[in-house]
């Protein structure tokens, strides 16, 4: 029997990824003295461990580790291979969101210097209350200033949602220069956030927003609903999901494919609730002709993958088709949840499509 130490050099993992590994089931100890607490480790166990530290050095998240692991060989060959197809791909993705980034902060420069080119934004926004649900509790608005979508849970939730997006809404008669959009964006939130109603049971609402003034764009963002930006490179998505699933994602411990169906995907670690802090992520853009927005509930990107969305937003003549499209195929898909989606357009024309907001059977 090797001791932790002992086996840690010879693995090439460290004793506190041992004890990690340990906890998660993933490379327990032969033995562990029942005194001590010190764990042992028998030399077979050398083999698996080296699977383990060569797959963690590829990235790969602990919970495909632990897969891969309980495969024979062959099979374990195929899924290595089918993991480095997907990082690739995410790759990819990484790099288009990094060439977004880039951009925005060019801009930002060029802004300083450089006159803005006139835009007017063209918009549409729909929620449907799927084929499930009893209850409709996602609410959304779009508007010459404003975009928003709230996903409401709880007793009352459809009311938190529909009290998140009202709270807004006053800031289409605002004019805010670009230097007081986050500032505004982010004290109306608060205000529906100091307004979430108390309950017995957890009741609040997600809220995702896009509030405009000329070129500048401010986003706000607490939950798990999502905004998207199609541009040249693709459309990305430019939120991070403030779920428990995201964070074991985010941490390896969950695969995205094991997050779909995980009984705990709805779980939110920050929302628009009373009995939580108000922690919003927040992040000024810069917006160019020919851009698409695109903000929507989990029950949209719960059921139609990204790639459909990309395609539906790419294809569309304007927002408003868009968001037809989309619920269509939400409800095409079994439309489990509510739905709620709101597409925008950026463009040179002078002039705008009026608010398309409807509620589907």
């Amino acid at each position: 029997m090797l001791t932790i130490g002992a086996f840690a050099r010879a693995s090439r993992l460290s004793p506190k990824a041992l004890r990690l590994y340990d906890e998660l089931g993933l490379l327990p100890p032969a033995r562990v003295d029942p005194h001590s607490g010190y764990r042992h480790y028998a030399p077979a166990q050398l083999e698996r461990a080296r699977l383990v530290a060569w797959l963690r050095r590829l990235g790969m998240p602990l919970a495909r580790i632990r897969e891969v692991c309980e495969l024979a060989p062959d099979a374990a060959a195929v899924a290595v291979a089918a993991y480095w197809a997907q990082v690739e791909a995410d790759t990819a993705a990484r790099r288009d969101l990094a060439a977004f980034l880039v951009d925005q902060l060019e801009r930002k420069n060029t802004a300083m210097t450089t006159p803005h080119t006139p835009l007017t934004m063209r918009y549409a926004a729909r929620t449907d209350q799927g084929l499930v649900r009893p209850f409709h509790q996602d609410a959304a608005h779009a508007g010459p200033r404003l975009l928003a979508v709230a996903d409401g849970y709880g007793p009352d939730g459809g009311s938190a949602a529909a009290s998140a997006i009202e709270a807004l809404k006053a800031l289409e008669e605002r004019d805010l220069t670009s230097a007081d959009l986050l500032g505004a964006l982010e004290e109306a939130a608060h205000r529906a956030h100091r307004a979430a109603p108390a309950a017995d049971e957890a009741t609040g609402s997600t809220l995702t927003a896009l509030l405009r003034s000329g070129t500048q764009l401010a986003l706000l963002h607490i939950g798990d609903s999502r905004a998207y930006v199609l541009r040249n490179s693709g459309l990305l998505q430019i939120t991070h999901d403030h779920s428990l699933v995201q964070s074991l994602i985010d941490e390896g411990r969950l695969t995205p494919e094991e997050a779909a169906s995980h009984p705990q995907r709805s779980q939110l670690l920050r929302s628009l609730d009373a009995a939580t802090e108000f922690a919003p992520d927040l992040q000024l853009l810069e917006a160019r002709p020919g851009e698409r927005y695109l903000l929507c509930t989990d029950g949209l990107t719960g059921v139609v993958p990204a790639e459909t969305l990309q395609q539906v937003l790419t294809s569309a003549d304007g927002p408003d088709q868009a968001v037809h499209e989309l619920i269509r195929l939400a409800r095409e898909a079994g439309a489990p949840d509510n739905v709620a989606c709101v597409v925008a357009e950026m463009t040179g024309v002078p002039e705008t499509t009026g608010v398309a907001e409807m509620t589907g059977a």
